[in-house]
């Protein structure tokens, strides 16, 4: 996405003109799918005004490879941030946290432009907004490496941040919010969800009356959400003798096969759990596309074996892939609600 607003050529079927000879602004929202705007309409009114439809996120469709994909213009088989959680060199690398469970901060051990060695925009040192502790972050390092920080620590910074380098005569500014993410994980869809929201819509709609007259306002997210409530299963018992270890997360379970077992493991899972999930081998993957029609080695090894990926509103559990709570709401399927985000536009 970013570098089609940093002079690209755009593809076809897009729901957004971009303007030439505009300065543009990026406005990327963590974890607001196009359904979940959709029956908001009177939550967020300033983004419904606003011009444009929907597109299809990545595949996982989630945080790490989604944002990589925006900053970089590539697939996840070309970038190589392949899920949240991915095997790297023998080990389950969490790529939001860039930690490894035996080891902790990977940062020296797995370099991030290791892992995702293309320059993000296109090469070109853009600004961008964000929240000021993700500054030296290992993910920060892989997917915004070389632009230049204006760092927030509340979102009326993100605002007036955005609107002072737009004012300096910056170009393209691109800015990320993470909090309708937060707040979806922890609460759900409810009423909590729609509070943020509407404080995310006066929020956008505070940087469009701020940033220069004619400044073009585009939006988009990387993922949406659905709705699982408390329902997080473990993986079938009968399955655990196949199985070497778990990556992946929740909606997008990766299960790497012991040694020789992948046949065996893929007919098990679909017999286990094929009535919850789509049950695919990541040969399947591959060969389909799922990542991009071409896929590097390395993003290659990176895969599990076989996957779970829930059309139902549960997930499938790993005990080592948890937080400082129980999440409600989570992505990472293929399921429209998760795979369909916003890309809207306006002038200012």
């Amino acid at each position: 996405m970013a570098p089609l607003l940093l002079g690209q050529p755009l593809g076809a079927g897009m729901p957004i003109l971009l303007e030439p000879g505009r300065p543009k602004v990026l406005v990327v929202l963590d974890g607001i799918g196009w359904l979940q705007l959709q029956a908001r309409p009177d939550v967020a009114p300033t983004l419904s005004a606003m011009e444009g439809g929907p597109i299809t996120t990545v595949a996982p469709s989630t945080t790490a490879t989604a944002l990589t994909s925006i900053t970089t213009g590539l697939t996840p088989g070309e970038h190589g941030l392949i899920g949240y959680r991915m095997m790297v060199d023998g080990q389950i690398l969490n790529a939001l946290r860039w930690g490894t469970k035996l080891k902790g901060d990977a940062r020296k051990t797995i370099p991030p432009d290791s892992v995702q060695p293309f320059d993000p925009f296109l090469g070109k040192r853009v600004d961008y907004v964000s929240r000021a502790e993700f500054a030296s972050s290992g993910f920060t390092k892989a997917h915004l490496r070389g632009a230049s920080l204006s760092g927030y620590r509340t979102p009326a910074l993100l605002v007036h941040e955005t609107a002072r380098i737009i004012k300096e005569g910056s170009p393209f500014v691109y800015a990320y919010y993470d909090g309708i993410d937060k707040v979806a994980h922890e609460f759900g869809l409810g009423s909590e969800y729609d509070a943020e929201l509407r404080f995310v819509d006066r929020m956008v709609g505070d940087l469009i009356d701020s940033v220069p007259s004619g400044t073009q306002v585009v939006l988009t997210a990387d993922h949406g959400q659905v709705d699982c409530g408390n329902n997080l299963v473990p993986v079938a018992g009968d399955l655990t003798p196949m199985i070497e270890s778990l990556s992946g997360e929740a909606r997008f379970r990766w299960l790497h096969a012991e040694s020789g077992a992948t046949a065996e493991l893929l007919e098990a899972a679909k017999e286990c759990h094929g009535d919850q999930a789509w049950v695919v081998s990541a040969t399947e993957m591959v060969e389909a596309g799922w990542f991009g029609p071409y896929m590097r080695p390395e993003a290659r090894d990176r895969l599990g074996d076989v996957a779970l990926l829930p059309f139902e509103p549960t997930g499938f559990d790993d005990p080592d892939d948890s937080g400082p709570f129980r999440l409600i709401s989570r992505h990472g399927s293929l399921t429209a609600d998760e795979m369909l985000v916003p890309l809207l536009s306006v002038v200012s």
